[in-house]
């Protein structure tokens, strides 16, 4: 809202100064330059005197440019002030220092939507170290993610021009917790147009949603009431496994996750058997299985001697840092 009216107090300032210009220069006859100096020693009033002696209708002119100019230029300075004193001018350098930070980002993720659900979303890349952008429509809630340093983007993510701000063409991964089906799957649309290699995941809440997501394009669909009811049974039939799993994310002193390295043709462990990688000398990491590609086959608890190759996936539990070291 301030700076709708800094720019409306830049404006009415602009229009005064061209219009004092203009008045000089047809009633008076004379220079721009003149002109210019004339209206400027008008509006601040510093008491110099005139350039050329005025005529009558000069002089009438030159009245209405200081009472009108004046009063303009008092709601210039008060709205500047004021744009200053309230932390607006602030508020943009920010936000330009945020957009420059977010051009540079690649292989990051997009959060879509600020809402409880995207929370726990950003909650986790945080914990996790993951580079990533939220976008979202409330500026309050956009405000709070600023206050918070964390990289975001007011706009609607069902719009081109939001998702290649936010970098989408650059990202690995985009996550959207709109609140309706329908939004999510119009994003779900709009980000396979614009990059067909990015995965996404997406939120549902009707179960007849997830088929078409996945048909749109959606890597992976959440159901929140379907994990919601898990969970509600597990507490009930495996306790002690909930605590543990409680224990795992919850944990403030470390950060420790489930996670995949996946070794690529270029990797130290391709070609060599499990144990004669670093994987069983780091403490506090543990390989819990191996994805067979393209089969998806999952291998649980490798033998030692298995082979690595790069149709492997490790599924590896233990502390984040070190599992970023292994990667």
């Amino acid at each position: 809202m301030l700076q709708k009216k800094l720019i409306g107090a830049f404006t009415l300032l602009l229009l005064v100064f061209l219009s004092g210009i203009t008045g000089y220069v047809y009633l008076e006859g004379w220079s721009i330059f003149d002109a210019f100096y004339m209206t400027v020693i008008t509006l601040s009033s510093v008491g110099f005197g005139e350039v050329h002696d005025l005529s009558v209708p000069g002089r009438v002119f030159t009245t209405f440019l200081i009472l009108c100019g004046t009063g303009v230029l008092v709601y210039g300075i008060s709205v500047i002030t004021a744009f200053i004193v309230e932390g607006e001018l602030s508020d943009v350098l920010r936000r330009k220092k945020m957009d420059r930070k977010i051009e540079k980002l690649a292989g990051h993720y997009i959060v879509c939507g600020a809402n409880q659900t995207g929370g726990y979303v950003v909650e986790e890349l945080l914990k996790t170290k993951r580079s990533f952008v939220v976008i979202e429509k409330d500026p309050e809630k956009i405000k709070g993610l600023i206050d918070k340093n964390i990289l975001c983007i007011q706009g609607d993510a069902t719009h081109d021009a939001v998702l290649l701000a936010a970098g989408i063409e650059k990202s690995a991964g985009l996550i959207t917790s709109l609140h309706t089906d329908a939004e999510n799957l119009l994003v779900v649309v709009t980000v396979k147009r614009l990059n067909p290699s990015v995965r996404i995941i997406s939120k549902a809440v009707e179960e007849e949603s997830e088929q078409k997501l996945r048909m749109a394009g959606a890597d992976g669909v959440v159901l929140p009431n379907f994990i919601g009811g898990l969970r509600m049974a597990s507490e009930a039939v495996r306790p002690s496994v909930v605590t543990f799993l409680d224990t795992m994310l919850r944990n403030k002193d470390r950060t420790v996750r489930i996670e995949n390295i996946e070794i690529t043709p270029d990797s130290p462990y391709r070609g060599k058997a499990l144990k004669d990688t670093c994987l069983y000398e780091k403490e506090g990491v543990c390989v819990v299985a191996i994805m067979i590609k393209p089969a998806g086959e999952y291998i649980i608890n490798p033998s030692k001697t298995m082979v690595l190759n790069e149709n492997n996936i490790l599924i590896v539990m233990g502390d984040v840092a070190l599992i970023n070291e292994l990667k």
